[in-house]
């Protein structure tokens, strides 16, 4: 069985429309300067939208508003390697905070979403990416 993750594919209304915000990762080693939508681990007794909350708050400090869920191929989630299942959310930043880079991130980007391959995704969050971008599209 996959270990639950969440993803939080956080968008704002830009100039020229929707933006996506990217992060890029400091560890583990392997994952280093890969591209990812921010998220993590669900912990035991954790719902996945409780996880989201969590995870956006400890990575980015910032609470989110989540909308909807981006189903994937594995039961509504999307696999993350051989051992990880992730449930993804599209949210938007309550509040007039701004992301920090924390955490396992040392660059956020916003990203427009004609230009949302310019940076380098990690393998896993591409076809979430993907979905997201189409869904909102």
């Amino acid at each position: 069985m996959r270990i639950p993750v969440v993803g939080v594919a956080i968008v704002r209304d830009g100039l020229h429309g929707f933006e996506l915000l990217a992060a890029r990762r400091t560890e583990p080693p392997e994952l280093a300067g890969g591209w990812e939508i921010p998220g993590g681990k669900v912990d035991p007794g954790e719902t996945h939208t409780q996880a989201a909350h969590r995870e956006i708050d400890e990575e980015l400090g910032v609470a989110i508003e989540i909308g909807q869920r981006i189903d994937g191929p594995l039961d509504g989630a999307w696999p993350l390697g051989e051992n990880y299942a992730m449930q993804v959310f599209v949210a938007r930043i309550a509040g007039g905070d701004e992301p920090v880079a924390a955490a396992q991130h040392d660059e956020l980007r916003w990203l427009r979403f004609a230009d949302w391959n310019s940076v380098a995704w990690l393998e896993g969050d591409l076809a979430p990416v993907r979905a997201v971008i189409d869904a909102l599209s």
